[in-house]
This record gives structure tokens, C-alpha cells and sequence, in this order.
């Protein structure tokens, strides 16, 4: 059975965002994810996650003005300075809270010429990945649905490969969200079996409503048994949107788990 991490921007809301720590600890959560913790200071995140014997597996890079519609920058052209100082708070935050994977966001492209936005994003990182050279921290690019992000840059698995291909960096794998995934294509057990050896990391949620796995139209658990039979030992991100309180729809883990098995 995967290890699943808690992403506490999306679990336990209920909360107030320290307190999350210890519910997701109560809960048998010792990997943690933040979309963006740069709220915080990272001491103090770190004081939290040492006392409830929990490690920081992901953090999202800065997106820039999240509020005005920004979903990162990576593929922005014209905001290449803004990437850069962005990208090293997120460093600085990372080797803090001893995190080893960073989810580079591309950004909102749809009115920028398609080939500078190819441009901006290879540039923008290889610059990253020069940044991260020997440090042990993994960026990652996630493939994200274009119903939720309308003219977000990167959407699928594929266009992900292509990066990968280009840059050929062993510090740089793909974010894959089985929820973005299966609106973008779906063939969820093909396309996790092709791009297994690229993939430093797994998400998850129920689709189309992005509540709870165990509900909707894929069957976790054969994806569970797929990534076991590849001898994945990564984390897989539960990054939901709970139908009531955190606590009361974590039978699905217990759920998933028995019908892996049998």
C-alpha cells in the first residue's frame, strides 16, 4: 500500500492552519504537503512538524498574485526576475523545513505567443534546476486541467515528457495528479505505467467533484496495486476537497487499501 501524504491547504480547514499539524498527525498522516506556506514563518512550520514527528514532503513555488488570476510564472515571458526571486523563497523555505521537492507552476498562457512561452518555461528552468544542483531537492511540474485553470501552460502528461526530453535533467520529474490526469485524457493505468520512471511524485482526488477517492468515476485502488507493482516508495498527496469534516471521509484509506488487496 502507497504512503499518502496530508496537504494541509486543502485537509482539515475546519482548522485553524497550526492546529492541522496535529489532526493530521491524529489521523496517521506523517508526511505533510503546503501549496504555499510562504504565510508562515518557516521556523515556525518546522517547530510544528517536529512536534508531531512529521516531514514537509512538497511546497509549491511562490504563483505570483494568486488573487489576480496569477497561477505561476514559469512560462510568463516579461516576468523572468519575478520567477527568479520567487523560486529562491521557495528554496530558502525548502532547505528550512528539509523539503526535497518543489511544483514549479508554469502560469495563465493563453494570451502569450506559444513559442515564447516554450522559451520562458525551458529558460526559467534551467535556471531552477542550476539552483538546485547537489542539493538534493527535486523540482516538479504538474499537469494541470484546463476546466480549473482555464489557459494554464502545461495540461498533460505528454506535454510534461516533452520538457523532460528537452532538458534531460535527473533533478527535474513530473507532479502526476491522477485527478488533473483523468480530465486531461484519462487511460490512468497506461499512462502511469509510460511515464513511471519521470514521476517523483503522485496526487490524488475524486473526479469530477475532487471530494474523496473513494467516490466518482476511477477505481483508486487498481492504481494503488499498479504504483505497488512498480515498486514506487514515494509519497501520494491527498490533495481533496473533503464533502464534511477531514476527519469524518478518511475511511477511504482503510476502504482502498482491503479492495487493493483482494
Amino acid at each position: 500500500m502507497p504512503r499518502f501524504d496530508a496537504n494541509l491547504t486543502w485537509l482539515f480547514q475546519e482548522k485553524s492552519f497550526f492546529e492541522r499539524f496535529a489532526a493530521a498527525a491524529n489521523a496517521g498522516f506523517t508526511g505533510i504537503e503546503i501549496l504555499f506556506p510562504y504565510d508562515h514563518p518557516a521556523s515556525e512550520i518546522r517547530a510544528a512538524l517536529q512536534a508531531n514527528g512529521q516531514e514537509l514532503v512538497l511546497l509549491n513555488a511562490p504563483p505570483g498574485d494568486f488573487a489576480a488570476g496569477e497561477r505561476g510564472l514559469a512560462a510568463v515571458p516579461g516576468r523572468e526576475k519575478d520567477f527568479r526571486e520567487m523560486f529562491g523563497q521557495a528554496l530558502d523555505y525548502a532547505e528550512t523545513l528539509a523539503c526535497q521537492r518543489i511544483h514549479v507552476m508554469s502560469g495563465i498562457t493563453r494570451d502569450v505567443n506559444p513559442t515564447e512561452a516554450d522559451r520562458t518555461f525551458l529558460a526559467n528552468l534551467e535556471y531552477a534546476l542550476q539552483k538546485v544542483e547537489h542539493s538534493g531537492v527535486t523540482v516538479l511540474l504538474e499537469p494541470i486541467n484546463l476546466r480549473d485553470f482555464p489557459g494554464y501552460y502545461l495540461t498533460t502528461v505528454e506535454q510534461a515528457d516533452r520538457v523532460l526530453q528537452e532538458l534531460r535533467h535527473p533533478s527535474l520529474k513530473i507532479q502526476l495528479d491522477w485527478y488533473h490526469t483523468q480530465i486531461m485524457g484519462g487511460d490512468l493505468a497506461r499512462r502511469t505505467e509510460k511515464f513511471f520512471s519521470e514521476i517523483g511524485h503522485f496526487q490524488l482526488a475524486g473526479v469530477p467533484d475532487r471530494a474523496e477517492p473513494d467516490s466518482g468515476e476511477v477505481y483508486f485502488p487498481y492504481l494503488f496495486h499498479l504504483v505497488d507493482s512498480l515498486h514506487y516508495d514515494g509519497w501520494i498527496g491527498c490533495e481533496y476537497r473533503p464533502k464534511g469534516r477531514t476527519e469524518d471521509g478518511l475511511g477511504w484509506i482503510a476502504k482502498t487499501s482491503h479492495a487493493g488487496s483482494t
